[in-house]
């Protein structure tokens, strides 16, 4: 039955009072003001009218938080569907889904900038941030189609006149070792600054492969990031940046169901050469006071490279390999100004992208080769306003309203086969009311469209060869502020979504054949809440809960009536619980659960193929001194298996990563 959101938010108020007469008198310190750049200008966290989870990257990189895995871990209504696959993980936010195949995310990622709109290459491995800001609701007005269901906005730490280093040492389960700096410093103090930042991670596998005696995942991956910032006057700040990742691991963490566990007989060599790199150059010019004009230049290209065998024996019987290139070349520009109490941002949007795909099948039959190129072109115009209506006493009303026209258009190339074209038109609108009854409290309601470009099935038959844009309307309803004198952060909202033409992903009659489809309609609710206390003493908790539910209104496919099921790889529930106790001495403790709900892996949400609900605990404690701080920790302490069956394949297992314990020892200048 629909979950009852707003019981969830009523309970608030009450959570609120039993804290403050549990807090403990004490001169704890306050939580930080957080400023964000959510709507594209900084902003205190209470003034955006969205739920918004903020995670700190000095924070995150003491934590051991290494990928974007971690960060979901602690955002309610955020998760991702596990492939087993490095570099591929693709998002589900609010019970909208990423799929591989669609090479298209309902959930953009943004670094710095530059966008990732797919499910390949959605990660990071948070080198050098400064802040990593999770958006759910539709943010199509600023960020453009694919951000329908949100956008994770990382932003990394500018190189400035103060020096900066910190360097991170990891050894650990399974002859895990992992090196990390970052590392800047004034190259011409006021004008010319460097930010270098990088990582090393090898990790021996668990699952056993007993026809060549080795492990069969061993896990590689290294990458770097450099920032060269000119500030040749006080008006003038220019970035260019370079990134890089890449991973080289040997299989994915498949096995055959029904087989032993962590157990393969495959005489199949399997790997993952997969590499992300990109380009971009971030120049800001004041033109005037309260004018600034940013201009955002750049190229992100994306190489999955995998090799994998999928019936795990000795023969070369069965095997798929990825052979795909994405590149995406763009540019933003955007005026940012006041008019009167008024903040507004306004801008054009351009990018262009050529992929090629080359997707090859061992079946026992024959060895069968795909090659495709896709291209395509977004063209946007987007404004955005922040508006204060009046100002009585304590109380303040305001809107926020924006709007984004934009064009898009994707054309595919068969080899062997004539091309073919699409194009779609889209606005997308946004309006919300906030209402500040405290100084350190808000209100807000707001209503927004998202939009996910529709496309091709390049490796599917002509008849599933097309599928149409996914489209989205959403209601929410939150609060958020502080209480206790600023040492409890709370946010909560409820949230309705109607989706209409809703992207599925779909298996065929022949083996390996996946391909995108649309549901008629779906409707997503569901209900947030977030809180963060400096209880006192040394101790503080942070917790967070996401409930959700999506199902499809209608949805036939052939004879089948898929109506009222769930859509694949979005749980029902999600949230976390940390607790964290700091001795005046130096040494510190934190224990921290985090689950999901049970998903299945497809539209007839059958039974055997699914993965069931979990929950993890991890486990640190260490020591802290001057700049040094040595940390022991145990990830998934109990060892709990939360493997994924019968996903890409009826016959595949995915298996989950088992307990890790390891030594951390951590520097800072």
């Amino acid at each position: 039955m629909p979950i009852p959101p707003l019981r969830a938010i009523g309970v608030l108020p009450m959570l609120a009072t039993a804290l403050s007469a549990l807090a403990q008198q004490t001169q704890a310190p306050m939580l930080p003001a957080v400023t964000v750049t959510a709507n594209k200008q900084a902003q205190a966290l209470e003034r955006v009218p969205a739920s918004v989870t903020v995670f700190d990257g000095e924070q995150l990189e003491v934590d051991g938080v290494r990928g974007l895995e971690g960060v979901a871990a602690m955002t309610p209504g955020f998760v991702f569907q596990t492939l087993g696959q490095s570099g591929a993980q693709p998002p589900v936010m609010r019970g909208l889904s990423a799929n591989v195949t669609s090479f298209s995310s309902s959930t953009a990622l943004v670094v710095d900038g530059v966008a990732t709109l797919r499910g390949l290459g959605f990660d990071d491995a948070l080198l050098g941030v400064e802040r990593v800001e999770v958006l759910r609701g539709p943010q199509s007005t600023l960020y453009g189609r694919n951000a329908e269901a949100g956008v994770v906005n990382i932003v990394t730490r500018r190189p400035g006149n103060e020096p900066h280093a910190a360097v991170s040492l990891d050894l650990g389960s399974r002859n895990k070792q992992a090196l990390r700096f970052d590392a800047s410093r004034a190259l011409v103090d006021n004008t010319l600054f460097l930010g270098v930042a990088g990582e090393f991670t090898r990790q021996d596998g668990f699952i056993d492969n007993t026809t060549t005696g080795r492990k069969e995942d061993d896990r590689q991956r290294k990458g770097g990031r450099v920032a060269l910032r000119w500030t040749p006057s006080a008006r003038t700040d220019a970035t260019l940046r370079l990134n890089q990742r890449g991973h080289d691991d040997g299989g994915s963490l498949w096995g055959l169901t029904g087989g032993p566990r962590e157990t393969v007989r495959s005489g199949t060599e399997s790997w993952n050469r997969s590499q992300a790199r990109s380009a971009s150059l971030d120049v800001s010019h004041e033109l005037a006071d309260d004018l600034r004009l940013r201009s955002i230049t750049a190229r992100n290209e994306y190489f999955d490279r995998i090799l994998q065998d999928t019936d795990f024996q000795p023969a070369d019987l069965l095997h798929l390999g990825r052979d795909y290139h994405f590149k995406t070349v763009s540019q933003e520009l955007r005026l940012e100004g006041k008019a009167g109490e008024a903040r507004w941002v306004a801008g054009v949007y351009l990018d262009r992208e050529d992929n090629a795909l080359n997707f090859e099948q061992k079946t026992p039959f024959a060895l069968a080769r795909t090659r495709s190129t896709q291209q395509g072109n977004s063209t946007a115009a987007f404004t955005h306003w922040d508006v204060p209506l009046t100002a009585l006493g304590s109380a303040l009303w305001s809107i926020q309203a924006g709007l984004r026209i934009e064009r898009d258009e994707m054309r595919l190339a068969l080899a062997g086969a004539s091309g073919q074209s699409r194009s779609w038109t889209h606005a997308s609108p946004k309006f919300a009311l906030q209402y500040q009854w405290q100084p350190a409290a808000q209100l807000y309601a707001s209503v927004s469209d998202g939009f996910r470009a529709g496309g091709f099935n390049p490796f599917a038959p002509e008849t599933h060869r097309r599928y149409e844009p996914e489209k989205v309307r959403a209601f929410e309803l939150g609060a958020k502020g502080h209480l206790l004198n600023r040492r409890l952060r709370y946010s909560a909202a409820v949230y309705r979504m109607d989706i209409d033409d809703m992207q599925v992903q779909q298996m065929g009659s022949a083996a390996g054949q996946v391909f995108m489809t649309n549901a008629a309609s779906a409707r997503s609710t569901g209900a947030e809440a977030e809180l963060r206390w400096l209880i006192g003493s040394g101790w503080q908790v942070q917790t967070g809960l996401g409930l959700n539910h999506t199902r499809f209104r209608e949805f036939r496919d052939g004879a089948n009536d898929h109506a009222g099921k769930r859509n694949p790889f979005a749980p029902d529930i999600n949230g976390h619980l940390g607790v964290r106790y700091d001795a005046p001495s130096g040494w510190f403790a934190q224990a921290q659960t985090v689950g999901a709900g049970k998903v299945y892996v497809d539209a007839a949400n059958t039974a055997a193929n699914k993965r069931s609900g979990y929950a993890v605990i991890n486990l640190s404690a260490g020591y802290a001194w001057a700049r040094t701080e040595l940390t022991a920790y145990v990830n998934n302490a109990a060892d709990k298996h939360h493997d994924v069956i019968g996903f890409p394949a009826s016959t595949i297992t995915i298996y989950s990563p088992p307990r890790e314990a390891g030594l951390r020892l951590s520097f800072r200048l």
